[in-house]
């Protein structure tokens, strides 16, 4: 037993410390001694205990991982209570002292510490004579507070060794609701990111595109029909309730609705040449990653030109596991040393209102949406010089496990 219990201390300290992962993957082999065998059902356990965890600490992901958290401290009882001392889930014997471990949990929250009720302090009924302490463990994350406690009943005194493996899986429980709550404040931000995005959809495209709309309605009333039902197939799209992500062919044709606008307003004066490969209109990005992209070179790059014409094009291209999408036009372009300081934000906060009237809408959020969804080799590339034009691209996987429209 003690072998045991030393084997399963040191997996999860390892857990804890270096993630489940990577400890998984060395582990990936025949296993042929009693140590060994050991790990890999160590392992096991704690991962089926890592997914419901996952997904943040309730009564439904409690009452999953809690035989799991059972078997990894090798109590005879489990329970877990939410972080104002209710009970989530109990698994195993003596529910009769769930009083017990209530009072003790709410000490626990209280002082922040481990409570450990002995056999002496105990009032157990003839069910639960057997039970020789009750534990109460508070999950704690940092600069959070307690979120939970994990409490278990044993029926041996419990020493430093078993104290130490109750530790352990209570941080490790620790870490995968940090991640679910880590999991759940991303996709909070990206929505709040797809908000500031919809609030920064240009009120002068709005007001040109009705004005536009309004020019045709005496002149060609058909026409002035088709842009206006354009005009509300944007703003519909733009304004979804539905998902974070979308398929490159949907951005494309709400892009396309956008220049049909915008053509109309500039005649013949914007050209805009695509060139999209077939096989990358399925690939998934974040939701309006390239309506600012559009945006910018139409109101900042072309319209910014004295001849207010010019020209923009649109790539998709195939490139093995990824897809790169590139914008660039021929319009004033911009100083590159506004760039260079590392944040797309920098071309923002320049003093000159010349240069604020320019300023990006809403790269930096494209940027930093892409980083957080598919890391930091995704993020935006702009190449730019004054009177030389931008052009601004974008590298999507082709897929990512977790991520769909």
């Amino acid at each position: 037993m003690t072998g045991t219990v030393v084997v399963v201390l040191a997996v999860l300290a390892a857990l804890v410390v270096g993630g489940i992962g990577a400890v998984w993957a060395r582990t990936r082999r025949v296993v042929t001694t009693p140590a060994e065998r050991a790990v890999h059902a160590t392992l096991h356990t704690a991962s089926l205990a890592a997914r419901p965890l996952r997904r943040g600490l309730d009564a439904t992901s409690a009452e999953e991982a809690a035989p799991h958290l059972r078997t990894l401290t090798g109590a005879q009882a489990v329970a877990l209570l939410d972080a104002d001392g209710n009970r989530l889930a109990w698994h195993g014997l003596y529910e009769g002292l769930a009083h017990q471990m209530h009072d003790a949990a709410a000490r626990a929250i209280e002082g922040e510490r481990r409570v450990l009720v002995g056999h002496g302090d105990l009032a157990r009924g003839p069910e639960e004579i057997a039970a020789r302490a009750v534990i109460a463990e508070p999950l704690i994350i940092d600069n959070v507070g307690v979120v939970g406690v994990l409490g278990v009943v044993t029926t041996t005194e419990p020493g430093p060794a078993m104290l130490g493996v109750l530790a352990e899986v209570a941080g490790y429980a620790c870490s995968q609701i940090e991640l679910a709550e880590l999991d759940a404040s991303r996709a909070r931000l990206d929505r709040a990111e797809v908000r500031a995005l919809r609030a920064q959809i240009s009120p002068h495209f709005i007001y040109n595109a009705l004005n536009t709309v309004a020019s045709f309605v005496r002149t060609d009333p058909d026409r002035a029909r088709e842009l206006l039902l354009e005009f509300a197939d944007f703003t519909r799209y733009s304004f979804r309730s539905a998902g974070e992500y979308t398929v490159l062919a949907d951005e494309l044709r709400n892009i396309d609705r956008y220049l049909t606008l915008e053509r109309a307003r500039f005649g013949n004066a914007l050209d805009v040449r695509l060139q999209i490969a077939p096989e990358v209109l399925g690939v998934v990005l974040p939701f309006l990653a390239l309506q600012p992209l559009v945006e910018n070179a139409v109101r900042h790059g072309i319209a910014g030109k004295p001849t207010r014409a010019g020209t923009i094009g649109i790539v998709a291209a195939d490139e093995g596991t990824d897809c790169v999408i590139s914008v660039e036009d021929d319009g004033i372009g911009m100083d590159p040393e506004l760039l260079r300081s590392g944040s797309l934000d920098a071309v923002a906060d320049r003093e000159d209102s010349s240069v604020k009237e320019s300023a990006h809408v809403g790269l930096a959020n494209v940027d930093d949406r892409l980083r957080a969804a598919f890391g930091n080799d995704y993020g935006l590339v702009v190449e730019t010089a004054p009177g030389a034009g931008t052009k601004v691209s974008m590298r999507v996987p082709k897929f990512r496990p977790g991520i769909r429209p």
